[in-house]
């Protein structure tokens, strides 16, 4: 199975594409779609999406987990923030892979086995599990194979639960 992990964002969008076999997870690429904070919100959105379409052409996932937002101190920046992660969602969609969504919190419990986690403890954990030689920069990067692991491990457990009989 071949995932996507998106970390959205305007100036920085972090991207992971991973390959799980069983319980293996290879990084098969992973890097970030960045745009200049002085071009007008509406070119910067179709570049993420120009951008991501091309993601999604050449790297074929069967599936885009992307980070939900949560809103913060700065609600001018959410916002602009979820009109990229929009964009994101519609390339997705245009090209036919099914979106998963997960909080800040369930991708710290997915990769390092505690909610509160601090971001060094994330690039850490991905560094282990991806068997990477360093923790990929910048933060978006890590993030971004973060939610895929989440992702891989997520979608591990509804297989199984479905194949017991059992509902997500």
């Amino acid at each position: 199975m071949r995932i996507m992990g998106i970390d959205p964002g305007i100036a920085i969008v972090g991207f992971g594409v991973l390959d799980r076999r069983g319980n293996h997870l290879k990084a098969v690429e992973y890097g970030s779609i960045q745009t200049e904070a002085d071009l007008p919100t509406a070119t910067r959105l179709k570049q993420i999406y120009d951008a991501c379409t091309k993601l999604f052409r050449v790297f074929q996932p069967d599936v885009v987990a992307i980070e939900k937002l949560f809103f913060n101190r700065n609600v001018t920046t959410a916002f602009t923030v979820g009109q990229a992660r929009g964009v994101m969602m519609l390339a997705a969609e245009e090209a036919g892979v099914p979106i998963t969504e997960y909080t800040p919190l369930q991708v710290k419990m997915a990769v390092v086995g505690y909610g509160q986690a601090e971001k060094k403890q994330v690039q850490e954990m991905v560094k282990m599990l991806l068997n990477l030689p360093r923790a990929p920069k910048p933060d978006d990067v890590a993030d971004a194979l973060a939610i895929a692991i989440c992702e891989a491990h997520s979608s591990q457990s509804i297989h199984k639960l479905s194949k017991w009989g059992m509902k997500s």
